[in-house]
């Protein structure tokens, strides 16, 4: 009998431990979120229901209820940089959001005419080694048959992009959610835009033309940029537009994966389990 008990034992430790080594903990979200940079007031919050994304008080409370979303339903979105389309606008200044995920901090950003044109000899010509050229050129390699071929032809494009506020136009992204897969380490980012990108770019809108916003992020000692040139239809509209937001961008970044944890249901079953064997062996023992 006592031979048999142990071995109860065992196997439920054994069982315990298999699961906690094997069951991934959920999927996790950005936490603690706040609002900084150099223009830490230079946002905008967007909440949302079935239809529409409107404008709601600017409040860290809000900030975080509208970051839960997925890609499946990437709700509100927050908007770095909100007054980036506005006269005066400052180049010079970010916008940013910081939070923790995964036990590590991310922050996310808008972009400053550095990020883009390079810090000291920024340069604004077309054919420059920077961000702008880079972002633009990905653009026009993408969508090839939409621009011209010649370096002269894309110039044009590029100096007129730039003139009409283009670069600041996406440099203000909209984050609408931020979530990390435990088991991977892959988090997710939403970027909430415009489904057809076309007019933004110069270009016909009855052309079907996607591109994101441009996010800038520190994570995990590492500063990068993401973009994304793909969209799936959010099934949403700003309301004061009725066309802001209609399409979400998902990009990733390669994080660290979390512990693995198992559920507290689980653990309590298993648990419960082997105290019932304990309890036997104890009222066993004392009819003895």
């Amino acid at each position: 009998m006592k031979m048999t008990f142990q071995k109860l034992l065992i196997g439920a430790s054994m069982a315990i431990g298999a699961i906690v080594a094997t069951v991934p903990a959920q999927a996790g979200t950005l936490t603690g979120a706040t609002i900084g940079g150099t223009a830490a007031s230079d946002y905008l919050v967007y909440d949302s229901n079935a239809t529409n994304t409107f404008t709601v008080a600017n409040t860290s409370e809000n900030v975080q209820k509208i970051l839960s979303g997925n890609a499946a339903s990437p709700t509100g979105n927050v908007e770095l940089a909100a007054s980036s389309e506005q006269a005066g606008f400052d180049f010079t200044k970010n916008t940013s959001l910081t939070g923790t995920i995964g036990g590590k901090t991310l922050t996310l950003s808008s972009l400053t005419s550095d990020d883009l044109f390079g810090v000291g000899q920024k340069t604004t010509t077309y054919g420059s080694s920077n961000l702008a050229n880079t972002w633009f050129n990905d653009v026009v390699n993408t969508y090839s048959s939409l621009f011209p071929t010649s370096t002269l032809g894309k110039k044009t494009v590029f100096d007129t992009f730039l003139k009409t506020g283009g670069f600041q136009r996406f440099s203000d992204p909209n984050i609408s959610y931020v979530n990390q897969d435990d088991t991977s380490g892959l988090i997710s980012i939403g970027l909430a835009g415009h489904f057809n990108a076309a007019p933004l770019l110069g270009l016909s809108s009855s052309l079907n033309v996607q591109a994101s916003e441009i996010v800038k992020y520190t994570y995990d000692g590492k500063t990068d940029y993401l973009y994304s040139f793909k969209a799936t239809n959010s099934g949403l509209l700003e309301k004061s537009d009725g066309i802001s937001h209609s399409g979400n961008y998902e990009v990733t970044i390669k994080g660290v994966p979390s512990a693995a944890v198992p559920e507290p249901s689980v653990i309590l079953g298993l648990l419960g389990v082997a105290g019932v064997f304990a309890t036997q062996r104890k009222l066993k023992k004392a009819s003895i």
